[in-house]
């Protein structure tokens, strides 16, 4: 059956449809496969681009924290380089320098809750025990200072002319009717004189045998052509004054003597290192016996030993004593460990079983747990601990670290100090009045004041240490005085203890100003000589002994002494009585 025409038509139209469709259907397909691999690309493009802001924001944070780390280690150098400049230029004193209005202000300014809370007990204890003084201005004192009495008077007399000692008015002679004295120091400079020693001879007239001589008196150093006293002038310039024996040639050859600076120092090594250490152990042995035991050490440099010329060396200081009987023992030691303390710590008597001071060196923790030191006590230094404080308040670059500091500096330690100041003065004017001052009325005051406030700046101390860096200035003086604690409070339970080591520090002062002086020693010989010289000086210095007088008598009967007897009888305090009296009837 044949089909209509409009039936054809609409069958191609179909078909041309259908065909349409296929392709369109074909590009569609075509179009999804593309944006297929277009979706897949962009989905592995989102997941590149994610992982690469991932790892930039890892490189971000890392970069943050190393801006961070470079921005305190700047601040830290800046605290160093300005130390170094201290230490170089500054001054060295620890004197607070503000009043207690702006240190209050800097405080505010800090805005820390617990800083205020922490100190308050401490403010209200301070104004309970102030003593109100009604206003009033002092009157500066004038005039000199009255000469003492021990020095010699020489009269220089002035006189009128003879044409004045007539009555202008009616010519009468005058009568002198006493003086009018103005004194003023007058220096002699220094002599030399040369003292023959005549040994007489005697003999038979008859027979002209049998010749006796006087014998010669027996001499520190028999060889040398020097007498104690200008030995002993050149010990007191060298270890007292702190003048090289360069120096000290060029001072004798003005007064006509050349004397090399090499014969000198053979003789202060030989007197250092084999005439006194008998005398020098005898004084170990008594700060060994001392309840309390001060130590510290400084260095100096050894020229020629088996450490290079530039390395440390160090002298180990020890002072003990009470007043009168005063104790500073040097010794020199190549270098500074565990049993080189062991062996300064330990006499005939054993091992030292007292309260030893120190600024907190581990060594020391070290030497405390052998069990021969079991019944050694250590101590801290408080006043180590202020200077940590005070280096951060003058150095820091840490956003109030400073104002921290000085609330540490003046709320706290200045406090648990002045309490001690009090302590002195109060005993002083109980022993001026003729009482006693007992070891309890110390304990009793530091219970009942110092106790309080130590308590007061540990828990200070532990709520603001998580909050500051411990690599800054202020990280450290919180780290020592958290790590030294113990140490730093023992003082609160021994009254003999004081709470801090300047006894021993002010004893090496001379040491470390001389040091400047003459630099370096040569030999290990030579330092153990000077160690020695410089245990006597300062023995002398720390008892007010003229140092001159004491080493003139020492070295004339130092040669004579064959006993422990003799040798007790040369020790410094033991000696003063009679320099003293010398003095007096001179």
């Amino acid at each position: 059956m044949l089909k209509s025409a409009p039936q054809t038509k609409q069958e191609e139209k179909l078909r041309e449809l259908s065909a349409q469709l296929a392709v369109r259907e074909r590009l569609h397909q075509a179009q999804l496969r593309a944006l297929s691999s277009q979706h897949s690309q962009i989905e592995a493009r989102a997941e590149a681009l994610q992982q690469k802001n991932t790892e930039l924001e890892q490189e971000n944070a890392q970069l943050k924290t190393q801006v961070s780390e470079y921005c305190e280690t700047n601040l830290l150098l800046k605290e160093e380089i300005a130390w170094l400049k201290r230490q170089l230029f500054g001054r060295s004193s620890e004197k607070q320098m503000q009043d207690a209005a702006e240190v209050a202000e800097q405080r505010m300014l800090f805005n820390e809750a617990e800083v205020l809370a922490a100190i308050a007990a401490a403010d209200a204890a301070e104004a309970a025990a102030a003593v109100v003084v009604p206003a009033h201005e002092r009157k500066k004192k004038s005039g000199s200072k009255v000469i003492p009495a021990e020095f010699p008077r020489e009269i220089v007399p002035h006189d009128l002319p003879e044409s004045e000692k007539v009555c202008p008015h009616d010519g009468t002679p005058l009568q002198r009717m006493g003086a009018e004295r103005a004194e003023r120091y007058h220096y002699e400079a220094p002599k030399l004189i040369v003292r023959v020693h005549e040994r007489y001879k005697y003999s038979c007239p008859c027979c002209r045998e049998g010749v006796r001589t006087a014998a010669l008196p027996a001499h520190i150093l028999p060889k040398s052509m020097a007498e104690p006293s200008l030995l002993a002038q050149i010990t007191t310039d060298k270890y007292d004054h702190g003048t090289p024996l360069t120096r000290q040639s060029r001072k004798f050859a003005h007064l006509g003597l050349e004397l090399g600076s090499g014969t000198m120092g053979t003789w202060v090594n030989t007197i250092g290192a084999e005439r006194v250490p008998p005398l020098v152990n005898l004084m170990h042995e008594a700060a060994l016996a001392e309840p309390v035991l001060h130590c510290d050490e400084t260095t100096v440099q050894v020229l020629k030993s088996e450490k290079s010329a530039q390395s440390d060396h160090y002298m180990i200081v020890r002072a003990a004593g009470p007043p009168g009987r005063r104790i500073v023992i040097f010794t020199y030691a190549p270098s500074r460990n565990v049993e080189t303390l062991k062996q300064v710590l330990t006499g005939p008597a054993g091992s030292y079983s007292g309260k030893l001071i120190t600024d907190g060196l581990e060594l020391y923790d070290w030497v405390a747990q052998d069990s021969a030191f079991a019944g050694m006590t250590l101590c801290g230094c408080l006043a180590h601990c202020r200077r940590y404080f005070d280096r951060a308040a003058k150095l820091t670059e840490l956003a109030g670290a400073e104002q921290l500091a000085r609330v540490a500096l003046k709320d706290y330690l200045g406090k648990v100090f002045y309490v001690e100041r009090q302590i002195d003065e109060q005993r002083e004017a109980r022993e001026h009045a003729g009482g006693v001052w007992e070891l309890g009325d110390t304990l009793k005051v530091r219970q009942e004041r110092s106790v309080p406030l130590m308590s007061a700046f540990k828990e200070w101390v532990d709520k603001l240490t998580p909050q500051v860096p411990p690599k800054s200035a202020l990280g450290k003086a919180f780290s020592y005085t958290t790590n030294q604690w113990s140490k730093l409070t023992r003082f609160l339970e021994h009254p003999q203890v004081p709470p801090h080591n300047n006894r021993v520090e002010n004893d090496i002062r001379p040491f470390v100003v001389g040091r400047r002086s003459w630099l370096f020693l040569d030999t290990q010989l030579g330092a153990r000589a000077s160690a020695n010289l410089y245990t006597i000086v300062g023995t002398c210095r720390a008892n007010g002994i003229n140092t001159f007088a004491y080493l003139t008598h020492l070295y004339e009967q130092l040669p004579l002494a064959r006993t422990v007897t003799d040798l007790e009888a040369l020790l410094p305090w033991n000696v003063k009585p009679l320099l003293k009296t010398a003095a007096s009837n001179a």
